[in-house]
């Protein structure tokens, strides 16, 4: 077996499974579950019904590169959301099972780890806290890994400008995730540039995940293409996004995505998944056009965050340390002095008192120099309905009161 599979950590829900192992959960509250971002609205009846209506399509394979009417749509949803001037449907776009396998075996395509033993390691750079696939797909690539912490101090999205310059001498791919899962920071124009600076310098790929872009309060995110395009980067050279279906239509089980960006990137990347065997049904493929070709079920999606949100910041806003997010479906709050900061603490006693699934920050980081920038956060997922974030406010009030 792979010798670096001993080197992945638990995945944060193993971890949870563990601290959780001897707890109860208060029997006299049914479960309101806030860990795992899986989006809970209904999804839109038009593309559960476009899905339907063309089962009988599982019997032919699809392609790798799926359909080129799918690639079409895409390419228009990018040129349209990001105020693109051209996306080659034919080169810069490619369908995927779900941007989470795409992350993964794009890092494994992309990433060079030399055989000779006195070639340096590559390195991948990416976010901390972050999504635990950026970190196991650098380790089974052979590749080490450099942390940037997301902090107050840098408006909790990560200052790469500050990683050092050896580690950009090794550098082969950064991963960027805006909106920051689980901060819900953005990247701006001016940070998009000095990161695109420092890919020209010393040759990167920057890796966007960008699957909570749609899922915004005030103003539309920029994303990397959009920055590429400002900056006269139209060939999108050495950057790539990954964009989902999961967060902005409410379909996670449909499994669809897309990586978008350099053609000589993605050349290369579609050889690997041919190999691979990844390919997009037919009958998702179709549903999928349905989907990036329609944005009122999009903003109608945002509302209802709009509403949730706007509950939590007026209802508990005095007794819990909360930061309303730029985008995304998670709030990253300080756990209360009433649990001495902790993290653990507190969401042991979230799920003993009062029956509610929080995550720990901790689980979401890494140590780096001793400090974990993810503890003493808990990730709330405002995934359930408004019901059930009104319930879940008003036990989480309670909890507090009696606590302090």
């Amino acid at each position: 077996m792979n010798h670096n599979l001993t080197h992945l950590h638990p995945y944060p829900f193993a971890k949870m499974n563990t601290l959780l192992a001897d707890s109860t959960p208060a029997a006299a509250y049914s479960e309101i579950k806030l860990g795992i971002g899986e989006p809970k609205h209904a999804p839109p009846a038009f593309v559960m019904d476009e899905l339907r209506e063309n089962l009988d399509k599982l019997s032919h394979y699809p392609t790798t590169s799926g359909t080129f009417a799918l690639r079409q749509a895409i390419a228009h949803w990018l040129e349209k959301r990001f105020f693109l001037q051209h996306v080659n449907a034919e080169t810069e776009v490619l369908p995927v099972m779900g941007t989470r396998e795409a992350i993964f075996s794009f890092v494994q395509a992309a990433v060079d780890a030399k055989t000779d033993s006195d070639a340096a390691r590559p390195v991948v750079v990416m976010p901390n806290p972050f999504y635990q696939i950026y970190e196991g797909a650098a380790i089974l690539a052979n590749a080490d890994c450099h942390f940037v912490p997301c902090t107050a101090d840098n408006g909790y999205k990560g200052d790469y400008r500050a990683v050092p310059e050896s580690v950009w001498q090794a550098a082969q791919m950064v991963f960027v995730c805006s909106p920051n899962n689980p901060t819900g920071s953005v990247m701006s124009m001016d940070d998009w540039e000095d990161l695109l600076r420092l890919s020209d310098k010393y040759d990167f790929i920057i890796a966007s995940d960008e699957c909570y872009s749609e899922l915004y309060f005030d103003q539309a995110p920029i994303g990397l293409l959009q920055a590429c395009s400002a900056f006269g980067r139209d060939d999108f050279k050495n950057c790539v996004v990954f964009h989902s279906l999961s967060k902005r239509s409410n379909l996670p089980g449909l499994r669809s995505g897309f990586i978008a960006g350099d053609a000589t990137l993605l050349k290369a990347y579609l050889q690997y998944r041919t190999y691979q065997g990844c390919a997009m049904p037919i009958p998702h493929q179709l549903a999928s056009i349905k989907a990036w070709q329609d944005e009122t079920h999009v903003a109608d999606n945002r509302s209802l965050y709009r509403q949730k949100f706007a509950l939590w910041m007026q209802e508990l806003g005095e007794l819990l340390d909360l930061r309303m997010p730029e985008a995304g479906f998670y709030l990253w709050v300080k756990a209360p002095a009433q649990f001495n900061h902790d993290d653990e603490t507190f969401v042991k006693a979230l799920y003993e008192q009062v029956n509610i699934h929080a995550l720990a920050g901790r689980y979401l980081s890494r140590d780096v120099d001793g400090h974990n920038p993810g503890a003493g956060y808990v990730r709330l997922a405002l995934v359930a309905s408004v019901e059930e974030n009104l319930e879940a406010i008003a036990r989480i009030r309670a909890l507090l009161t009696d606590a302090a």
